[in-house]
Order: C-alpha cells, then structure tokens, then sequence
C-alpha cells in the first residue's frame, strides 16, 4: 500500500491493482436517522462541491476532526445538533457501514435518535449553508422526487429511510 496524495481530510492510495480514496488520519463518519414522535425523520440539504450541486442527506459529521480520539456517538450528538438544531433524548448505535467500498475506504457509523427536541435553527457551522428539512416518513419518496426535480443529488444512505417508509 503507497500513499500518493494525502491532504487535510483524505489520502489517495495505491495498493496492488487497487486505487482508491480514504480518510486521512483514521478519521470516521457519524450518520444520524433523527425521527420525530409524530414520524418524521429530518432531512439536510446542503452544496457538495463533488457533485457540482446541493444534495439532500442524512445529518452526518466526521469523528475525530476536531478532537482526537472523540467517541463516535459524541460525535453524533454534536454534528445533529449544529446541522439541525435538534438534540436527542434516545441514541441506537445501528452499526457501522461501508460508504462504498469499491473505490472509498470510509465507513461510518450510523445511529437512530429519537425524543426529538428542538433547541436552535441548525444550519451548520460557518460555510456549511446548510438547509433542514423535516418530512413525514409517508412522504420521503415524493419529497425526494420533488428534490430531483430541482436538481438536486440524494444520498444513497437515504435508501435506508425510504424502507422505513414502507
């Protein structure tokens, strides 16, 4: 295995026959399925720079950025609340995923919160122009056609939400 390029965030790596991209300095992801009392689940929309376009996603935030050694679910409760404005009363670490494993070396875990609070607007840190959205779970699927429509990109964790939905 050779590192060819690594930044701030990610590495690019040769390995045999293998290119692919991974998390620099062992950092993870933390995703977020938040489900309101009244079966809602909140939603972000937000500009991905890959893409070229916003998309609309699961909160989700990186573990250990800021804080070495920082606990995955610490690190789920902090990034729902700044993207969201919610806080949690009830945390199920659902396991952890493989983003997509052919070409990226990320994982993540994901957690289900509920007992919903709202306590501010969300909307990011500084830059992140993030948009929340709340939806009922009945209707994620038009949501999300309604959200192509305007151009934007869906998340394939939100594959996970729309089996919920059924």
């Amino acid at each position: 295995m050779k590192t060819v390029w690594q930044g701030r965030w990610i590495e690019v790596v040769v390995d045999g026959p293998w290119e692919y991209v991974k998390r620099a300095r062992q950092i993870s992801a933390a995703v977020i399925l938040a489900l309101t009392d009244t079966r809602e689940v909140v939603l972000v929309e937000q500009p991905r720079v890959p893409l070229g376009r916003r998309c609309i996603e699961l909160p989700a935030g990186l573990v250990g950025d800021g804080t070495a050694g920082e606990a995955p679910a610490a690190s789920a409760a902090r990034e729902l609340e700044e993207e969201t404005g919610y806080r949690a009363d009830r945390w199920e670490d659902l396991g952890e995923f493989a983003s997509s494993p052919g070409m990226v070396g990320e994982t993540f875990r994901l957690f289900r919160a509920t007992g919903l609070t709202r306590i501010g607007p969300g909307g990011g840190v500084d830059g992140e122009d993030i948009v929340v959205h709340v939806v009922p779970l009945d209707g994620v699927a038009d949501f999300l056609a309604a959200k192509r429509a305007e151009n934007c990109a869906v998340d394939v964790k939100l594959l996970a939400v729309l089996g919920v939905a059924k």
